[in-house]
Protein backbone atom coordinates (compact mmCIF):
# COMPACT_ATOMS: atom_id res chain seq x y z
CA UNK A 1 0.00 0.00 0.00
CA UNK A 2 1.13 3.51 -1.14
CA UNK A 3 -0.46 5.42 1.50
CA UNK A 4 0.96 6.29 4.31
CA UNK A 5 -1.49 6.57 7.91
CA UNK A 6 -0.33 8.69 10.70
CA UNK A 7 -2.12 9.67 14.05
CA UNK A 8 -0.02 13.20 14.06
CA UNK A 9 0.10 13.46 17.98
CA UNK A 10 2.98 15.73 17.14
CA UNK A 11 0.76 18.14 14.96
CA UNK A 12 -2.27 18.36 17.71
CA UNK A 13 -0.18 19.43 20.58
CA UNK A 14 1.68 21.73 18.22
CA UNK A 15 -1.72 23.37 17.46
CA UNK A 16 -2.15 23.63 20.97
CA UNK A 17 0.65 25.25 21.70
CA UNK A 18 0.16 27.72 18.60
CA UNK A 19 -2.78 28.74 19.99
CA UNK A 20 -1.63 29.67 23.44
CA UNK A 21 0.98 31.39 21.52
CA UNK A 22 -1.28 33.48 19.46
CA UNK A 23 -3.07 34.70 22.15
CA UNK A 24 -6.40 32.60 21.18
CA UNK A 25 -9.46 32.99 23.81
CA UNK A 26 -9.32 29.30 24.12
CA UNK A 27 -6.67 26.97 23.71
CA UNK A 28 -7.07 23.89 21.30
CA UNK A 29 -6.50 20.77 22.94
CA UNK A 30 -7.90 19.07 19.40
CA UNK A 31 -6.86 20.55 15.71
CA UNK A 32 -9.68 20.40 13.51
CA UNK A 33 -7.64 19.05 10.56
CA UNK A 34 -6.69 15.14 11.62
CA UNK A 35 -3.77 14.31 8.91
CA UNK A 36 -5.13 10.76 7.82
CA UNK A 37 -2.83 10.21 4.77
CA UNK A 38 0.28 10.89 3.11
CA UNK A 39 0.20 10.04 -0.34
CA UNK A 40 3.44 10.18 -2.69
CA UNK A 41 3.48 11.58 -5.84
CA UNK A 42 6.59 9.92 -6.82
CA UNK A 43 9.68 11.35 -9.01
CA UNK A 44 7.50 15.11 -9.38
CA UNK A 45 9.20 18.06 -8.67
CA UNK A 46 9.17 21.84 -8.55
CA UNK A 47 5.66 24.12 -8.29
CA UNK A 48 2.53 21.78 -7.79
CA UNK A 49 -0.64 23.68 -8.64
CA UNK A 50 -4.65 23.52 -8.34
CA UNK A 51 -6.78 19.95 -7.96
CA UNK A 52 -9.49 18.52 -8.96
CA UNK A 53 -12.09 15.71 -8.44
CA UNK A 54 -13.86 13.05 -10.16
CA UNK A 55 -16.00 11.97 -7.31
CA UNK A 56 -17.24 9.00 -8.64
CA UNK A 57 -14.24 7.54 -9.25
CA UNK A 58 -12.70 8.70 -6.23
CA UNK A 59 -9.73 9.96 -8.26
CA UNK A 60 -8.23 13.15 -7.61
CA UNK A 61 -5.99 15.28 -10.06
CA UNK A 62 -3.00 17.27 -9.21
CA UNK A 63 -1.69 20.00 -11.84
CA UNK A 64 2.22 19.46 -11.51
CA UNK A 65 3.20 22.40 -13.12
CA UNK A 66 6.92 22.09 -12.66
CA UNK A 67 6.83 18.35 -13.97
CA UNK A 68 4.45 19.88 -16.87
CA UNK A 69 2.05 16.69 -15.93
CA UNK A 70 -0.87 16.06 -13.97
CA UNK A 71 -1.08 13.18 -11.60
CA UNK A 72 -3.88 10.90 -11.08
CA UNK A 73 -4.88 9.53 -7.88
CA UNK A 74 -7.05 6.83 -6.90
CA UNK A 75 -8.14 7.61 -3.42
CA UNK A 76 -9.18 4.30 -2.20
CA UNK A 77 -5.70 2.52 -3.05
CA UNK A 78 -3.96 5.54 -1.95
CA UNK A 79 -1.56 6.17 -4.88
CA UNK A 80 -1.25 7.54 -8.57
CA UNK A 81 -2.31 5.20 -11.24
CA UNK A 82 -1.67 7.85 -14.35
CA UNK A 83 0.19 10.64 -15.35
CA UNK A 84 -0.79 12.67 -17.90
CA UNK A 85 2.65 14.40 -19.42
CA UNK A 86 3.63 16.45 -22.23
CA UNK A 87 1.50 19.29 -20.37
CA UNK A 88 2.70 22.95 -20.83
CA UNK A 89 2.95 24.03 -16.93
CA UNK A 90 -0.53 22.96 -16.18
CA UNK A 91 -2.44 25.35 -13.50
CA UNK A 92 -6.18 24.98 -13.56
CA UNK A 93 -8.04 21.52 -13.82
CA UNK A 94 -11.70 20.69 -13.78
CA UNK A 95 -13.38 17.51 -14.35
CA UNK A 96 -16.90 17.41 -16.02
CA UNK A 97 -18.80 14.65 -15.34
CA UNK A 98 -21.55 14.95 -17.14
CA UNK A 99 -19.07 14.46 -20.53
CA UNK A 100 -16.37 12.49 -18.43
CA UNK A 101 -13.86 15.11 -19.52
CA UNK A 102 -10.37 16.52 -17.71
CA UNK A 103 -9.86 19.75 -18.64
CA UNK A 104 -6.79 21.03 -18.08
CA UNK A 105 -5.81 25.10 -18.16
CA UNK A 106 -1.63 25.75 -19.23
CA UNK A 107 0.33 28.63 -18.72
CA UNK A 108 2.89 28.43 -20.68
CA UNK A 109 1.18 27.76 -24.36
CA UNK A 110 -2.16 28.83 -23.39
CA UNK A 111 -4.22 26.05 -24.04
CA UNK A 112 -6.84 24.38 -22.05
CA UNK A 113 -6.46 20.61 -23.57
CA UNK A 114 -9.02 17.55 -22.73
CA UNK A 115 -8.72 14.33 -21.71
CA UNK A 116 -11.32 11.26 -21.43
CA UNK A 117 -12.24 10.28 -18.06
CA UNK A 118 -12.05 6.71 -19.08
CA UNK A 119 -8.15 6.50 -19.97
CA UNK A 120 -7.13 10.18 -19.54
CA UNK A 121 -6.88 9.90 -23.95
CA UNK A 122 -6.27 12.97 -25.74
CA UNK A 123 -9.69 14.36 -26.31
CA UNK A 124 -9.44 17.99 -27.70
CA UNK A 125 -7.28 21.46 -27.40
CA UNK A 126 -8.34 25.51 -27.16
CA UNK A 127 -6.17 27.75 -27.59
CA UNK A 128 -6.46 30.95 -25.27
CA UNK A 129 -3.32 32.59 -26.24
CA UNK A 130 -1.77 32.89 -22.71
CA UNK A 131 -1.40 32.01 -19.38
CA UNK A 132 -4.82 29.88 -18.60
CA UNK A 133 -5.30 29.56 -15.34
CA UNK A 134 -8.02 28.82 -12.91
CA UNK A 135 -11.27 26.50 -14.05
CA UNK A 136 -14.51 26.85 -13.09
CA UNK A 137 -17.53 24.97 -13.82
CA UNK A 138 -21.50 25.82 -13.94
CA UNK A 139 -22.48 22.16 -14.31
CA UNK A 140 -26.29 23.32 -14.58
CA UNK A 141 -25.30 25.34 -17.47
CA UNK A 142 -23.00 22.21 -18.99
CA UNK A 143 -20.41 25.23 -19.37
CA UNK A 144 -16.58 25.99 -17.90
CA UNK A 145 -15.16 29.46 -16.89
CA UNK A 146 -11.26 29.55 -17.87
CA UNK A 147 -9.18 32.41 -16.33
CA UNK A 148 -6.27 33.93 -18.60
CA UNK A 149 -4.64 36.35 -20.41
CA UNK A 150 -4.25 40.17 -19.53
CA UNK A 151 -7.89 39.88 -18.81
CA UNK A 152 -10.40 37.22 -19.58
CA UNK A 153 -12.77 34.84 -18.71
CA UNK A 154 -13.32 32.06 -21.58
CA UNK A 155 -16.56 30.54 -21.68
CA UNK A 156 -16.48 27.15 -22.87
CA UNK A 157 -19.38 24.64 -23.75
CA UNK A 158 -18.85 21.40 -21.74
CA UNK A 159 -20.80 18.73 -25.02
CA UNK A 160 -18.89 20.47 -27.33
CA UNK A 161 -15.21 21.73 -25.85
CA UNK A 162 -15.74 25.07 -27.72
CA UNK A 163 -14.97 28.46 -26.17
CA UNK A 164 -18.40 30.23 -27.27
CA UNK A 165 -17.61 33.63 -25.48
CA UNK A 166 -14.96 35.54 -23.94
CA UNK A 167 -15.74 38.33 -20.91
CA UNK A 168 -13.40 40.76 -20.75
CA UNK A 169 -11.78 42.02 -17.18
CA UNK A 170 -9.34 45.11 -16.57
CA UNK A 171 -6.83 42.33 -15.51
CA UNK A 172 -5.48 38.62 -15.52
CA UNK A 173 -7.86 37.09 -12.91
CA UNK A 174 -6.77 34.96 -9.89
CA UNK A 175 -9.18 33.10 -7.69
CA UNK A 176 -12.76 33.31 -8.99
CA UNK A 177 -16.41 32.31 -7.67
CA UNK A 178 -19.54 31.37 -9.72
CA UNK A 179 -22.58 32.17 -7.40
CA UNK A 180 -25.05 29.47 -7.57
CA UNK A 181 -28.09 31.81 -6.69
CA UNK A 182 -27.30 34.01 -9.34
CA UNK A 183 -25.83 34.80 -12.12
CA UNK A 184 -22.82 36.29 -10.84
CA UNK A 185 -19.16 35.59 -10.88
CA UNK A 186 -16.63 37.41 -8.29
CA UNK A 187 -13.29 37.46 -9.61
CA UNK A 188 -9.98 38.33 -8.00
CA UNK A 189 -7.59 40.82 -9.87
CA UNK A 190 -4.65 42.04 -7.67
CA UNK A 191 -2.86 43.48 -10.64
CA UNK A 192 -5.21 46.40 -9.72
CA UNK A 193 -5.80 45.53 -6.22
CA UNK A 194 -9.83 44.63 -6.84
CA UNK A 195 -12.59 42.48 -6.88
CA UNK A 196 -14.86 42.39 -10.02
CA UNK A 197 -18.34 41.06 -10.37
CA UNK A 198 -19.71 40.25 -13.31
CA UNK A 199 -22.80 38.85 -15.01
CA UNK A 200 -22.07 35.48 -16.35
CA UNK A 201 -25.42 35.88 -18.71
CA UNK A 202 -24.09 39.37 -20.45
CA UNK A 203 -20.75 39.25 -19.76
CA UNK A 204 -20.71 43.07 -18.14
CA UNK A 205 -19.46 44.40 -15.42
CA UNK A 206 -21.68 45.10 -12.62
CA UNK A 207 -19.43 46.51 -9.52
CA UNK A 208 -15.92 46.60 -8.55
CA UNK A 209 -14.66 46.94 -5.12
CA UNK A 210 -11.57 48.11 -4.33
CA UNK A 211 -8.87 46.29 -1.66
CA UNK A 212 -7.92 49.24 0.16
CA UNK A 213 -6.44 47.48 3.12
CA UNK A 214 -4.52 44.55 1.61
CA UNK A 215 -3.08 43.07 -1.51
CA UNK A 216 -2.55 40.54 -3.00
CA UNK A 217 -6.03 39.17 -3.16
CA UNK A 218 -5.37 35.43 -4.75
CA UNK A 219 -7.45 32.83 -3.31
CA UNK A 220 -11.48 32.96 -2.84
CA UNK A 221 -14.43 31.05 -1.81
CA UNK A 222 -17.93 31.77 -1.35
CA UNK A 223 -19.91 31.14 1.95
CA UNK A 224 -23.61 31.93 1.26
CA UNK A 225 -23.88 35.53 1.16
CA UNK A 226 -20.48 36.15 2.12
CA UNK A 227 -17.26 36.45 -0.33
CA UNK A 228 -14.19 35.34 1.39
CA UNK A 229 -10.86 36.37 0.09
CA UNK A 230 -6.94 35.31 0.88
CA UNK A 231 -4.68 38.47 0.83
CA UNK A 232 -0.31 38.34 1.02
CA UNK A 233 0.44 41.86 1.38
CA UNK A 234 -0.06 41.85 4.37
CA UNK A 235 -1.08 38.14 5.03
CA UNK A 236 -4.82 38.29 5.87
CA UNK A 237 -8.20 36.59 5.67
CA UNK A 238 -11.02 39.27 4.31
CA UNK A 239 -14.80 38.41 4.29
CA UNK A 240 -17.08 40.63 2.32
CA UNK A 241 -20.63 40.94 1.99
CA UNK A 242 -21.52 39.44 -1.51
CA UNK A 243 -24.32 42.27 -1.69
CA UNK A 244 -21.99 45.13 -2.16
CA UNK A 245 -18.97 44.59 -1.08
CA UNK A 246 -18.99 45.39 2.14
CA UNK A 247 -16.32 44.43 4.74
CA UNK A 248 -17.39 42.49 7.46
CA UNK A 249 -13.63 40.86 8.88
CA UNK A 250 -10.37 41.09 7.99
CA UNK A 251 -7.84 38.77 10.40
CA UNK A 252 -4.60 37.89 10.21
CA UNK A 253 -3.37 34.98 8.50
CA UNK A 254 -1.00 32.79 7.37
CA UNK A 255 1.25 34.03 4.79
CA UNK A 256 1.47 33.26 1.04
CA UNK A 257 -1.70 31.50 0.52
CA UNK A 258 -3.29 30.31 -2.56
CA UNK A 259 -6.22 28.43 -1.66
CA UNK A 260 -9.30 29.37 0.51
CA UNK A 261 -12.23 27.29 1.27
CA UNK A 262 -16.01 27.25 3.47
CA UNK A 263 -16.60 24.32 5.28
CA UNK A 264 -20.41 24.80 5.79
CA UNK A 265 -21.29 21.59 7.64
CA UNK A 266 -19.02 23.06 10.44
CA UNK A 267 -18.89 26.68 9.96
CA UNK A 268 -15.24 26.26 9.01
CA UNK A 269 -13.08 28.79 6.89
CA UNK A 270 -9.89 26.25 5.56
CA UNK A 271 -6.93 28.30 4.49
CA UNK A 272 -3.67 26.63 3.01
CA UNK A 273 -0.21 29.17 2.90
CA UNK A 274 2.90 28.39 1.21
CA UNK A 275 4.80 29.31 4.61
CA UNK A 276 4.17 26.28 5.60
CA UNK A 277 0.97 26.61 7.61
CA UNK A 278 -3.03 25.49 7.38
CA UNK A 279 -5.46 28.27 9.09
CA UNK A 280 -8.72 27.62 10.33
CA UNK A 281 -11.16 30.07 10.87
CA UNK A 282 -14.60 29.56 12.86
CA UNK A 283 -17.42 31.33 10.37
CA UNK A 284 -19.88 32.16 12.76
CA UNK A 285 -22.89 34.73 12.08
CA UNK A 286 -21.33 38.10 11.99
CA UNK A 287 -18.38 36.56 14.17
CA UNK A 288 -14.76 35.27 12.86
CA UNK A 289 -11.79 33.95 14.77
CA UNK A 290 -8.50 31.82 13.74
CA UNK A 291 -8.91 28.72 15.88
CA UNK A 292 -6.49 26.43 14.65
CA UNK A 293 -2.80 26.83 12.56
CA UNK A 294 -1.20 23.35 11.52
CA UNK A 295 2.19 22.99 10.22
CA UNK A 296 2.81 21.79 7.15
CA UNK A 297 5.92 22.21 4.76
CA UNK A 298 6.85 25.08 3.17
CA UNK A 299 5.44 25.85 -0.20
CA UNK A 300 2.18 24.04 0.03
CA UNK A 301 -0.09 26.67 -0.71
CA UNK A 302 -2.55 24.87 -3.28
CA UNK A 303 -5.38 22.60 -1.84
CA UNK A 304 -8.65 21.35 -2.26
CA UNK A 305 -11.85 20.97 0.23
CA UNK A 306 -14.43 17.85 -1.35
CA UNK A 307 -17.67 18.05 0.96
CA UNK A 308 -18.67 15.02 -0.86
CA UNK A 309 -15.76 13.50 0.40
CA UNK A 310 -15.50 15.28 3.66
CA UNK A 311 -11.65 15.74 3.47
CA UNK A 312 -9.16 18.99 2.61
CA UNK A 313 -6.13 17.72 -0.19
CA UNK A 314 -3.08 19.25 0.93
CA UNK A 315 -0.66 19.88 -2.37
CA UNK A 316 2.99 19.28 -0.78
CA UNK A 317 5.90 20.30 -3.26
CA UNK A 318 9.43 18.58 -3.17
CA UNK A 319 11.67 20.46 -0.36
CA UNK A 320 14.58 19.15 1.72
CA UNK A 321 12.87 17.39 4.21
CA UNK A 322 9.18 16.10 2.66
CA UNK A 323 8.96 13.90 -0.44
CA UNK A 324 6.58 15.51 -3.16
CA UNK A 325 2.74 14.18 -1.57
CA UNK A 326 -0.87 14.86 -1.53
CA UNK A 327 -1.59 15.29 2.69
CA UNK A 328 -5.60 13.86 2.68
CA UNK A 329 -6.63 15.89 6.52
CA UNK A 330 -10.37 14.68 8.02
CA UNK A 331 -12.20 17.84 9.58
CA UNK A 332 -13.07 17.15 13.20
CA UNK A 333 -15.50 16.67 14.80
Amino acid sequence: MTVIRTALPYAIAAAAVLSLAAGWPHAQTSTPLQLEAKIPLGDVRGRIDHLAIDVGRRRLFVAELGNDSVGVIDLAAGKVIHRISGLAEPQGVGYVPATDTLFVANARDGSVRMFRGTDYAPAGQIDLGSDADNIRIDAAAGRLFVGYGNGALAVIDAATGRKTADIPLQAHPESFRLDRNSARIFVNLPAVRAITVVDSATGKEQAVWPMRDAAGNFPMALDDDRVLVGFRDPAKLGVFAAKDGRVLALLDSCGDTDDLFADSKRGYILMSCGDGFLDVFSAETDSYARIARIRTAAGARTSLFVPELDRLFLAVREVPDERAAIWEFRPTP
